[in-house]
């Protein structure tokens, strides 16, 4: 996992202020440095949230930490409003300025771009995350996910968190991406199966750097693998493997998953979480968010 510790200027029973994220950020990256599964990233969350010059000091963080950094932008028009009005430019330029456009930035959303957009994200090298379901759901904007690919930067898919998305299916968001590209575009030949399957395998590994490692099925790589179930009548015929994964599977049918070779997922079967006691701590933690309102347990006592 890449987990992003936040940089805001919200305070929470965390922390009060931006540098006191900062630097409990740091204390947990250094905490757990050198675990194999476990890296991290800054996530200031958006431009809004932070002032200029908390936001160039997570510039420079990353730049002599090698952090990456998860930074929600051009989301909604919100964000080219705000930035006009206490920057006099566009948000794409002022973050360019204060150095945040790398190869270290995962730029998520990308809803309102412009061409000159695209040009500049492709020569920074930055790493676009396409959620296309959290877009529809709020009606904050469209990504033009053909134009990028086109253009040479690196896309991704996501969901973005459960408030926008609900399901969080990563195949049924992929599925949206493939389709929204073409109609968006206008062309019904954009985004194909196999450079859809692309967008949530080498390319999501390439985000993370970490496309020596996984990404991709081959000799030396880790087995980080996900095996789906086809034979549903759900999708057959099969013709295309690529093109019924893609466009007709749905997560019920991910039989087995590995990570590091360790079986984690074993014909549906959950092989290290006890799926009762989770669902019990769903229920406990509805109650407390809903003011403590009783619920009934799932599972007989």
């Amino acid at each position: 996992a890449c987990v992003g510790f936040p940089v805001i200027q919200v305070e929470t029973q965390w922390a009060r202020e931006p540098r006191e994220y900062l630097d409990k950020g740091l204390a947990l990256v250094a905490e757990h440095a050198g675990q194999p599964l476990l890296d991290f990233a800054l996530a200031p969350h958006s431009m809004y949230t932070l002032d200029e010059d908390m936001l160039a000091e997570v510039s420079r963080v990353s730049e002599e930490s090698g952090l990456r950094i998860h930074l929600h932008l051009l989301e909604t028009g919100f964000e080219i409003e705000h930035a006009l009005a206490h920057h006099d430019t566009q948000p794409l330029e002022f973050a360019d300025r204060l150095g945040l456009l790398s190869d270290r930035l995962i730029a998520v959303h990308m809803a309102h771009l412009e061409d000159a957009d695209i040009g500049l994200l492709a020569e920074r090298g930055v790493h676009v995350v396409h959620c296309p379901q959290s877009n529809l759901k709020l009606a904050s904007g469209t990504c033009r996910v053909s134009d990028l690919v086109s253009a040479g930067v690196n896309v991704c898919v996501g969901t973005d968190g459960a408030a926008s998305n609900n399901d969080l299916d990563l195949l049924d968001e992929l599925r949206t991406a493939a389709l929204m590209a073409k109609g968006v575009s206008g062309d019904p030949c954009s985004v194909d199966a196999v450079t859809a399957l692309d967008l949530v395998t080498v390319n999501a590994a390439l985000a993370l750097g970490i496309e020596d490692r996984v990404g991709s099925i081959e000799a030396g790589r880790e087995a980080d693998l996900c095996a789906v179930d086809l034979a549903s009548v759900r999708t057959q015929p099969v013709h295309d493997v690529i093109s019924q994964l893609v466009y007709a599977a749905a997560a019920s049918q991910v039989s087995d998953v590995w990570v590091r070779g360790r079986r984690l997922l074993a014909e549906g079967e959950l092989q290290t979480l006890d799926e009762a006691r989770l669902l019990e701590r769903v229920d406990d933690w509805s109650a407390r968010v809903a003011h403590g309102r009783p619920r009934a347990s799932r599972v007989a006592s």
